[in-house]
């Protein structure tokens, strides 16, 4: 079943390596430059999950998560964290914060897909 996808990470390069799988998949994705973009966004999108970069400039993925999980409507929302920190502190306050998983990069297509269809039920 198709999803409709919010990638948020404030690399182009990153964001195209997530859409072509996700794309190929058969969802639909929209791009965020980064967490002050995605809140944007969401103000007036429904998705069905996000997939964010943990550093980011204006707002990291950990704050980002935070204020998703605020609102009632993404409440339980799957949402990825995507990163190269390898500190379990940095992914003991992303999972405090409300992520669902965790992509370490660099990813491979297949990984994504697998992380991807972990967290997500819809």
């Amino acid at each position: 079943m198709a999803k409709k996808v919010i990638t948020v990470d404030d690399s182009a390069t990153v964001r195209l390596a997530l859409k072509g799988p996700l794309l190929k998949d058969g969802d639909d994705v929209i791009e965020a430059n980064d967490g002050v973009d995605a809140v944007d966004i969401l103000k007036n999108e429904n998705v069905d999950l996000m997939i964010t970069d943990l550093n980011m400039p204006s707002m990291d993925g950990i704050e980002l998560i935070r204020r998703i999980r605020r609102d009632g409507k993404y409440r339980f929302l799957p949402i990825i964290m995507l990163t190269t920190e390898t500190d379990d502190e940095k992914k003991m306050e992303g999972r405090a914060a409300g992520a669902s998983g965790w992509i370490m990069k660099p990813f491979t297509p297949h990984q994504l897909l697998a992380v991807v269809k972990m967290v997500c039920s819809c």
